[in-house]
């Protein structure tokens, strides 16, 4: 038996060397024992000498950025599945590319690093400290759910760059002090700071956008869960939060909707006209709006609640595109709140895209249905309906004025790009679109819901995240 011991939990680079070495002298998986007992050396025994068939050989890129994740996850198996799947590489090359137990392990494992880290990057609560020289200094205490603080900790570097910081959590800490990022062993819950001054302000800015009417407690708690709410100076208001949820949502529909003002309406009937592009260019969202309450550029507005126009950044990088309101958003008059948003939301989470920082749209700005009994039942729009709504469209676009739009089905591909387009054999490219933003096509959340089967659902859904990821990168 072949004992490697590896100098800590996260030892990627000892894993690779010893990894490599056992490979190159043909010990199998099963003849090897991995340990973490500090940095005495790579092999507990001397390693027997490489036999006449051994010869090097390469291995995907993509495996070595799966086990530089999975390295991360706290099961004690994962350095033997790993090298487990490095063995199987030479003579089963696909074996990362199919339907295997090995593989789907790992990328379970990679996965649950990666939403370590986005719960590392949005749950961390730093407070100030007294420090010796009397400057400030910032200490933030974190449990989190796997091994992610070495490759986190230059994410908050970079973030408060003129900020002094120590990171601490049980598995080792990190200390910023504004021109070296130097780790130390973990620290104990005792050391964590107790709470300062700022926390009553934070409470008050989090009690303020709190917003009741989009409250879905199983989501917030799945995003958040408990267990991180210790840690966190707003969680003491959540259940207060939750309990008055019902009533301050009752209030919110009873009171009477804002409008905008005389002089933007008075502009907005301006542009109102059933043709296509005989209106001023618009100088704000408050105008497009003010413009999409009166449109009657076609039919649709006669049987739509409300127009509903975008949300979001009003500067932001991202633009999503989707094809038109559905039920609860001609209700709520609000893109993207109904089922489809909720899976939109899902899908932004796990593929790391915080939606507060995108603006969300649609192509089309009335809701298109017909009755079915007590329901409304969505349509999609004619060609004529979604080229008479561009108008809106591009004011956004130029307002906003994305790196990235994403157009979320063929509706919104169609506007977007201002031709046909084929969802499936489009995916993961980019492309260039007239205003100098690059264009990304992926499905419309609501075809994940309307998947035939699970494995279908299972595969889109993963897809479609993929196509989030890929989004949110290009968007640089």
């Amino acid at each position: 038996m072949q004992v490697v011991r590896l100098a800590s939990e996260t030892d990627f680079a000892g894993w690779r060397e010893a990894a490599r070495s056992l490979r190159a002298h043909r010990i199998p998986p099963d003849e090897t024992l991995w340990t973490v007992e500090g940095d005495d050396g790579l092999f507990a025994e001397t390693p027997r000498a490489p036999t006449a068939e051994a010869r090097p050989f390469r291995v995907p890129r993509e495996f070595v950025e799966l086990a530089s994740a999975a390295i991360l996850h706290r099961c004690d198996d994962r350095f033997a599945l790993l090298y487990r799947i490095l063995w199987r590489l030479e003579r089963e090359p696909y074996v990362l590319r199919v339907a295997d137990a090995d593989g789907d392990k790992a990328r379970d494992y990679a996965r649950g690093v990666s939403k370590a880290v986005h719960k590392m990057k949005a749950f961390v609560r730093f407070r100030e400290v007294a420090a010796e020289d009397d400057a400030e200094a910032y200490v933030a205490w974190f449990e989190p759910a796997h091994r992610v603080t070495e490759i986190v900790a230059p994410f908050f570097m970079g973030r408060f760059a003129n900020m002094r910081f120590s990171l601490l959590t049980p598995d080792a800490c990190a200390h910023w002090d504004l021109k070296d990022l130097v780790f130390t062993a973990g620290a104990d819950p005792a050391d964590a700071p107790k709470e300062d001054a700022l926390e009553d302000y934070w409470r008050t800015y989090y009690a303020s956008i709190f917003n009741p009417a989009r409250l879905k407690v199983g989501a917030m708690q799945k995003e958040m869960p408990k267990r991180y709410w210790r840690n966190l100076p707003e969680a003491r208001l959540i259940p207060d939060l939750i309990a008055r949820a019902e009533r301050r949502t009752t209030a919110m529909v009873a009171r009477a909707p804002s409008t905008p003002s005389r002089r933007v309406m008075r502009a907005a009937l301006r542009n109102s006209r059933d043709a296509p592009y005989d209106g001023q260019a618009l100088t704000s969202l408050e105008a497009v709006m003010a413009g999409v309450h009166v449109c009657r550029r076609c039919d649709l507005w006669r049987d739509a609640t409300q127009g509903v126009t975008g949300e979001g950044a009003p500067h932001a990088r991202l633009m999503f595109v989707g094809e038109q309101p559905g039920d609860q958003e001609d209700l709520a008059g609000r893109p993207f709140v109904g089922p489809a948003g909720q899976m939109f939301d899902k899908a932004l989470a796990e593929a790391g895209v915080p939606r507060e920082r995108t603006y969300v749209t649609n192509a089309v700005k009335h809701f298109k249905h017909e009755p079915r009994g007590k329901r409304r039942i969505h349509k999609t729009p004619s060609t004529r309906e979604v080229t008479a709504c561009r108008w809106w469209l591009d004011n956004e676009r130029r307002i906003v004025r994305p790196k990235v739009i994403v157009a979320l089905g063929a509706t919104a591909a169609l506007s977007v790009t201002s031709k046909p387009v084929t969802v499936a054999k489009s995916r993961q490219q980019a492309l260039q679109l007239s205003d100098h933003a690059q264009g990304v096509v992926t499905y419309h959340p609501s075809f994940l819901l309307r998947a035939p089967d699970p494995e279908t659902k299972a595969r889109a859904y993963a897809e479609f995240v993929q196509d989030l990821k890929f989004a949110w990168k290009l968007s640089g």
